[in-house]
């Protein structure tokens, strides 16, 4: 694979990751009618030496981790290798229409296939994480899953908590993925309900070239100032003009709907994700006159 272009590895790692969500029987909701948690991703790419890693250090926190950081933690011994010499692999995986659908129908609490994605389909995203990892390494590739190492963790300090040290959402916006919206999701051509995923690899890949020079760009309320849609969506108002309370937020999620959703399905999970269906940047990126 080291003699092959970047052209032909990025190729290579494109399907590895669609045919995994396409064949694998992890992708599923553990539903009786058998139904998948993702429709088909969209995968980008990012230099580890973009200057966007070094700008998430500058305003989320010095503990926040550059591709170069997670990969000299991962291998000790390769303090030769350099920025440039690594790429941030990302996806998007889409939940389906029906899941979409039966979250857009419910005002107050988490629906049974959204909370079944936020938990099964995030299982299946780290055998997702772990597969790609697994692939790159059998090809001679050295290869970390950030958000799988022992060494990530949560913060709640700084201007953004809480947070962690390695973000999916923000290598996706590296690699031309999406835009933030009002409710701090991301906004991809796929939508903003969806689950991101990331693996650093020592391999040569042509970086996507970012669509949009603004971090607000698809979200219509900061484009138009029209839409704010989220905002009414949220039960417990943490979602305003003025931005996404990320405190109010976990409060609401990591408690009473953790609690709910054992209660209700039957699974423990910390969900709620309203602000993410009924909307028009549910599974598009809306277009002016949709807000």
């Amino acid at each position: 694979m080291e003699k092959d272009s970047p052209a032909v590895a990025g190729a290579w790692i494109g399907r590895i990751i669609e045919e995994f969500v396409a064949q694998s029987s992890e992708n599923l909701l553990a539903m009786p009618s058998n139904e998948k948690a993702f429709d088909s991703p969209l995968v980008g790419f990012s230099n580890g030496s973009d200057p966007l890693y070094d700008e998430y250090v500058a305003h989320i926190g010095d503990f926040y981790l550059t591709p170069i950081d997670v990969f000299r933690k991962t291998f000790p011994k390769g303090l030769t290798v350099a920025p440039k010499d690594l790429t941030v692999i990302s996806w998007v995986l889409p939940s389906t229409r029906a899941t979409r659908q039966e979250q857009a129908a419910i005002v107050q609490r988490p629906s049974e296939r959204w909370t079944r994605v936020r938990h099964y389909g995030e299982l299946f995203n780290e055998s997702l994480r772990r597969h790609l990892v697994a692939q790159l390494s059998n090809a001679g590739i050295q290869a970390v899953a950030p958000v799988l190492a022992s060494f990530w963790s949560r913060s709640d300090s700084g201007p953004y908590a809480p947070c962690s040290n390695w973000s999916e959402r923000h290598a996706a916006y590296a690699a031309g993925l999406g835009t933030f919206g009002l409710c701090d999701g991301l906004i991809t051509p796929l939508g903003k309900a969806m689950r991101t995923g990331s693996v650093i690899a020592r391999v040569s890949v042509a970086p996507n070239q970012r669509p949009y020079t603004d971090h607000h760009e698809y979200c219509l309320f900061y484009s138009h100032r029209t839409c704010g849609k989220c905002i009414l969506r949220c039960p417990v108002k943490a979602i305003s003009e003025s931005g996404h309370d990320k405190q109010k937020c976990r409060q609401y999620t990591q408690d009473q709907m953790k609690e709910y959703a054992l209660k209700t399905y039957g699974i423990s999970t910390h969900v709620c994700g309203l602000c993410q269906a009924g909307v028009p940047c549910a599974d598009h990126i809306p277009a002016p006159d949709e807000g």
